[in-house]
């Protein structure tokens, strides 16, 4: 079973180029899509907070990173949103980061890639957060080196979930010959 994050890379409205530039990234916003087409994501302009909601997009503005899961890590993560749905961007604490050499991070408010990879430390799936102050989406990419960048087709569908990677990406996952 897989999560991926969903890297987006369209050109959006004033504030994804805002992103984009200060952080010299293709990237300007992330979410985390589940096994079931959801996403879980925080926009900054969306009073609703962390969110949950059906997971629908142009595959062209959008790259896929996907990292394995157990029934446990998905439990995990499950858990996290739920201790977080609603809370608010933390617009401070993004600022500031991008500002300072330092992650500055507001109590119960988060942005975007900083709540994946929270989400994902959780699960054991990242390592070096604390190397890490500028959590934007790219920055996030970063953090998984080993695993592809691919598109909305190359996506694990809900009916093969456990599927890892194709045998041409190579690495630890790489599934055996029989």
């Amino acid at each position: 079973m897989n999560v991926c994050i969903a890297l987006y890379k369209g050109k959006g409205r004033w504030h994804n180029a805002v992103v984009r530039y200060w952080t010299k990234s293709e990237y300007s916003h992330a979410e985390l899509l589940m096994p079931d087409n959801t996403s879980i994501t925080i926009t900054p302009f969306n009073r609703k907070g962390i969110t949950r909601t059906e997971f629908d997009c142009n595959p062209e503005e959008w790259d896929f990173i996907c990292v394995p899961v157990s029934p446990s890590d998905l439990t995990t993560i499950e858990r996290f949103y739920e201790e977080t749905k609603g809370l608010q961007y933390d617009w401070t604490g993004m600022i500031a980061s991008q500002l300072l050499p330092y992650h500055i991070k507001h109590r119960n408010r988060w942005y975007c890639s900083e709540w994946i990879a929270y989400a994902l430390r959780l699960i054991c799936a990242v390592d070096g957060l604390h190397k890490v102050s500028d959590l934007s989406p790219q920055a996030l990419a970063t953090l998984l080196p080993h695993r592809p960048i691919i598109s909305l087709e190359e996506r694990p569908q809900l009916k093969n979930w456990n599927y890892t990677a194709p045998k041409t990406w190579g690495g630890a996952n790489e599934p055996k010959s029989d």
